[in-house]
């Protein structure tokens, strides 16, 4: 019988994958379809000092501390990328996505454009970033309305951050337009399955290369 080689489950070095987009296009509902339907992959879990809103939880959805910890933390380097965003800080904790990687786990982030440079800056090889672009500025309004989470003035305040955010498209590895959900996610899971088959992400694969061809020598 033909002995065979295989890589190992695990030998894969995970990746940061990254979705943005001007509030409203979709990145959130397009993060937790991922996190549902995607093994392998856990959500960044960011801090913030902003407050808590309707039916979030600490620690699930964000860890909501204060102003105070949150500079102590960006004084230690602890935050792999931090941002000010509607007068808030965001920022992501070091320590669990590098024990995530290196457990050959994907990270997935919800954040901004500053958040993706400075994540591209510290760590470019393990970084994929995919820009979500609404289809029309009519789509984009209607969406901020339909999610009533915000005052008139908030949703105009988006509106014209959407501007500046739709500047950064290019700086992205990947675009998709989110004029039907479905066909979004469909998308995005294709970019996230092929960048998983990366020949420099397998980390088994050398060794199992060079075990086939000694089989075939033999």
């Amino acid at each position: 019988m033909t002995r065979t080689h295989s890589i190992k489950t695990g030998e894969r070095r995970g990746l940061m994958f990254v979705l943005s987009s001007p509030s409203g296009a979709g990145k959130s509902t397009l993060s937790r379809m991922l996190i549902e339907k995607t093994p392998g992959m856990r959500m960044s879990v960011s801090v913030t000092t902003r407050a808590k809103r309707p039916g979030e939880v600490d620690g699930k959805h964000y860890h909501f501390i204060g102003k105070e910890e949150f500079d102590a933390m960006v004084k230690n380097r602890e935050l792999l990328e931090h941002a000010a965003v509607f007068d808030h800080h965001y920022g992501t904790p070091r320590k669990p996505v590098e024990d995530a990687l290196a457990a050959g786990e994907d990270v997935l982030f919800d954040i901004d454009w500053q958040g993706t440079q400075q994540l591209r800056e510290k760590a470019r090889d393990d970084v994929v970033s995919v820009f979500i672009l609404p289809p029309s500025a009519e789509d984009l309004e209607q969406r901020l309305h339909t999610r009533a989470q915000d005052s008139e003035s908030v949703i105009r305040g988006r509106m014209s951050r959407a501007t500046h955010e739709l500047s950064h498209w290019a700086e992205y590895d990947y675009v998709v337009v989110n004029s039907d959900l479905g066909t979004a996610f469909g998308e995005v899971e294709t970019i996230l399955r092929a960048e998983r088959l990366k020949r420099e992400r397998q980390t088994g694969l050398s060794a199992f290369v060079r075990a086939l061809q000694d089989q075939l020598q033999r």
